[in-house]
């Protein structure tokens, strides 16, 4: 359980506040970055809807007549129940939760910068740097949608990102279906807090990739099939994505007697080329293979904002063949396989206290772990005269 605190003129992107001239409160569900009907609205248009700002026109260009850039900074104290750090029984200078650990921007806790807005009627960007150990591109992509009925938009969005994963191309659910989406914008020292209320992120699929979403939504749900590759922007380095990898992602929006509701299901299929990510510790080619299903209600209970949200996802067992993959990049790590399918059954909810100032939530989580696989040899056996 954790308490969150934040005023509300740090609760959004202010470059899309200041792009739309709405408040933050316009577009987000209690905090940043969790999104209301509106919110969803904005995103599925590309970021392209303007307000006070003025334009700079041209053929085919229409942009703000400023760059709209913010930074997203966190910080805070975690406390656990696991056990300190020893080394031989002795401490030792590292800490980790189990010491209480404080973290701060650029150093555990997030250090951003975000820039992005409108290109013309019909397309957007967003990107972000990561600031601490240097700045380096963390995430870009450009929405191209085009409106192909009334209330239907439908296009493709090129992407690239070091820790989003294959669904960072579209996302419109505050499930955790991507990584940005989840109700704690920090991951948490030991990325307990996600893994907690997100059962995609438990399995792992917030790796790296670049790739193509083909994209078709409206007010009633949308549908995004991914061709993507397990390399991020630092990693390409003259590398070319081969797109061989295949994500895909079903959802529903829906009022329900007042309550903002979405469900869908999510599926990665394929293999892929990997360099040295964080989960495999290992470069190869690794299969992609997970499903999911998830839910969300955001509604009012005694004058109260309240968002129910549930997850669940599985990543099976795919045996390496030597030489030819290493197995599944959402069930491996550092160069061993699994022997049982990775999953977890997440629930969670959050009621604002005070809203946009004071969040309480509370997550559960049932998880099947992954268990490295040894193999011990056969006995000797010894033969006396």
């Amino acid at each position: 359980m954790a308490v969150m605190l934040s005023v509300p003129e740090a609760s959004a992107l202010p470059l899309f506040t200041r792009q739309t001239g709405m408040p933050c409160s316009g577009c987000h569900f209690q905090h940043f970055p969790m999104l209301n009907s509106f919110g969803r609205s904005f995103k599925a248009a590309g970021f392209t809807m303007m307000g006070a700002q003025g334009t700079v026109e041209g053929e085919g260009l229409s942009i703000p007549n400023a760059l709209n850039m913010t930074t997203l900074t966190t910080l805070g104290y975690e406390k656990s129940n696991m056990a300190t750090a020893t080394l031989s029984g002795m401490p030792v200078g590292t800490k980790n939760t189990g010491d209480g650990t404080l973290y701060v921007p650029g150093t555990n806790g997030e250090l951003s910068l975000f820039f992005g807005g409108r290109v013309n009627e019909n397309a957007g960007f967003l990107a972000e740097l990561g600031m601490e150990g240097g700045a380096a591109l963390g995430s870009a992509k450009m929405p191209i949608l085009y409106e192909v009925a009334n209330g239907v938009r439908a296009g493709i969005v090129p992407f690239t990102t070091e820790s989003q994963g294959a669904s960072y191309g579209f996302e419109l659910l505050n499930t955790g279906a991507n990584a940005v989406h989840q109700m704690s914008p920090e991951s948490g020292f030991t990325d307990a807090h996600s893994k907690a209320i997100s059962a995609q992120q438990y399995i792992g699929t917030e790796d790296f990739a670049t790739g193509l979403s083909f994209v078709m939504n409206s007010p009633m749900g949308f549908i995004n099939v991914t061709k993507f590759q397990q390399m991020g922007p630092a990693d390409m380095g003259g590398q070319g994505a081969g797109l061989s990898s295949t994500y895909g992602r079903v959802a529903a929006t829906l009022d329900v007697a007042g309550w903002d509701t979405g469900f869908g299901i999510q599926g990665w299929s394929g293999s892929s080329y990997s360099l040295d990510s964080d989960l495999l510790g290992v470069s190869g080619v690794a299969s992609t293979k997970a499903s999911a299903m998830d839910a969300q209600m955001q509604g009012e209970l005694g004058g109260k904002p309240v968002g129910f949200y549930a997850s669940y996802a599985r990543a099976p067992v795919v045996t390496p063949v030597v030489g030819v993959t290493l197995g599944n990049a959402y069930n491996y790590d550092n160069g061993m396989v699994g022997t049982m399918p990775r999953s977890s059954l997440n629930v969670s909810a959050e009621v604002g206290l005070v809203p946009e100032k004071m969040t309480l939530g509370a997550a559960i989580r049932r998880a099947k772990r992954r268990i490295a696989m040894f193999s011990e040899p056969p006995p000797r056996r010894r033969l006396e005269c």
